[in-house]
């Protein structure tokens, strides 16, 4: 099972919740994975501890020009759709930070002048946590293409078990690729009218990709009432509330993880673990 936690925004509580459900079930003895795919700032690690036991470079392929076949003609430079390949004065040049690595201008090029090199864009690192499979992404400062990474960090997924994914931010490409094929997604958002705004966005986005959902709000206890009113208009069940506790804040700037600060929220994090399984077997 994957199970998707993400949200419309930063800040709203994503990777505290994410990673005390995936300590909380895997204390019950049930194997377990925690991956976080918000590769460009992960911070799952500062709360799980892990021991990394192996660290893996990940490229992606970007274009190699031969200068002795290319006549100039431009053909890349017109399809390219980023601009990362143009041809000035004849003379063809590469931005490799801009590639997206689709291999067009390789297959258009008709002098077969374009080859494919690598290019590293960031690490890969993979351990335990307490008996916990972990893994994340750290993209490299000005590398963009943050889908990749996270597709290489997802192929490490278990095939059995229960495999949490800490998800970027917001519902760009980044988000798709982290929640896309996940079997149920958890959406994070706090009582505010920003948080209200960009629960809309996540919701419109789940929807699209036909993925079952349900939400969580964290800091319940603030704000107002919009988010509780939208998810009643839209028939969205709320399956978690988390209170606005100085005792989690204080836990949280310590990187001590709810459960283990506060007793009682294993079983809160075990129940909503329940909750999650009997929505899926109704599917």
């Amino acid at each position: 099972m994957k199970i998707a936690v993400a949200s419309g925004k930063g800040g709203t509580g994503k990777t505290t919740i994410a990673t005390n459900l995936a300590a909380s079930i895997s204390q019950t003895g049930q194997k377990v994975q925690y991956l976080d795919c918000d590769v460009e700032e992960p911070n799952g690690h500062i709360f799980l501890k892990p021991e990394v036991e192996s660290s893996e470079d990940v490229t992606v392929g970007v274009p190699e020009v031969d200068r002795d076949k290319c006549t100039g003609c431009d053909k890349c430079g017109q399809l390219c759709q980023y601009s990362a390949i143009t041809c000035v004065k004849g003379k063809v040049l590469v931005f490799e930070e801009l590639c997206h690595s689709c291999g067009g201008c390789m297959a258009i090029c008709p002098e077969g002048a374009i080859i494919e090199k690598q290019r590293k864009i960031g690490v890969a690192e993979f351990g335990n946590s307490n008996g916990m499979y972990f893994g994340h992404g750290r993209l490299n400062i000005g590398a963009i293409q943050t889908p990749a990474l996270i597709r290489y960090v997802k192929q490490k997924a278990l095939n059995d078990g229960v495999t949490i994914l800490d998800v970027p931010p917001g519902t760009s490409c980044p988000v798709i690729e982290a929640v896309k094929a996940s079997d149920f997604v958890l959406l994070v958002t706090e009582p505010t009218p920003f948080g209200l705004n960009d629960l809309e966005l996540a919701v419109g986005m789940v929807r699209q990709l036909k993925l079952p959902f349900a939400v969580a709000i964290n800091r319940s206890d603030i704000g107002d009432e919009s988010v509780l009113e939208y998810c009643d208009e839209q028939n969205i069940e709320i399956i978690l509330d988390v209170p606005n506790d100085r005792l989690i804040a204080e836990a949280y700037s310590q990187g001590i993880k709810i459960i283990d600060a506060l007793p009682g929220y294993e079983e809160k994090f075990l129940e909503l673990y329940c909750e999650i399984n009997a929505r899926l077997a109704v599917k």
